[in-house]
């Protein structure tokens, strides 16, 4: 079972293989790791001291960032990563970033944007689309049209929380909805990533 692996010159730790939306592009739908990781499905959601015994037995000082991202949406374990956070601040100085789809108020039931001050040195959300509607064909996120306006009221605010924030959009969108996303982004106050898209993840 894959709880943490490398890729690039990153940590990633995969907690989590749940996740309220199905989106299009997904790797999931493409394959079942990244670089050499092995299979990133989970028999069962590790325990925390599980992935910081994990943690705890690598040299981080040899990755640039810690990095949780794993086959889910690692904010369903919101409370978990931010103990192994914490376990990890007390031993380095690693910067620590979450990958999210920024659906974590709708996921808890409440704002969480003040529970990443402290924890976390970059928040990255995948934007996706710019209208609700978009989003909802792309992501089929199983809060339908609530998805999007959560999104970015979450990232709005949690630039209030954490130094690093950004959003970003994939390469394949056409012109007119990468500029409808950057504005979009531009509102909540990240900063605005346009990646390429990967359909394997695989390093060569």
């Amino acid at each position: 079972m894959t709880i943490t692996y490398v890729y690039g010159n990153n940590l990633y730790v995969n907690l989590t293989n749940r996740c309220p939306n199905a989106c299009e592009f997904c790797l999931r739908t493409t394959g079942d790791k990244v670089g050499d990781s092995g299979s990133l499905w989970l028999e069962r959601e590790p325990a925390k001291e599980e992935i910081w015994k994990e943690l705890e037995g690598r040299d981080l000082s040899q990755y640039e960032q810690l990095v949780f991202c794993g086959f889910g949406e690692p904010t369903y374990r919101l409370d978990d990563i931010r103990w192994l956070c914490e376990k990890v601040q007390a031993v380095s100085s690693i910067f620590i970033r979450i990958n999210t789809n920024g659906l974590s108020d709708l996921i808890h039931g409440r704002p969480t944007a003040p529970l990443f001050a402290g924890h976390f040195d970059m928040v990255s959300v995948s934007l996706n689309a710019s209208t609700p509607e978009a989003y909802d064909a792309l992501c089929h996120s199983k809060y339908g049209l609530e998805a999007l306006p959560a999104i970015l009221k979450f990232t709005k605010e949690v630039v209030r929380q954490v130094l690093h924030v950004r959003m970003t959009v994939v390469d394949t969108m056409p012109p007119e909805e990468l500029e409808a996303c950057r504005l979009l982004c531009e509102e909540t106050g990240a900063a605005f990533e346009i990646r390429h898209y990967e359909e394997n993840w695989q390093e060569d």
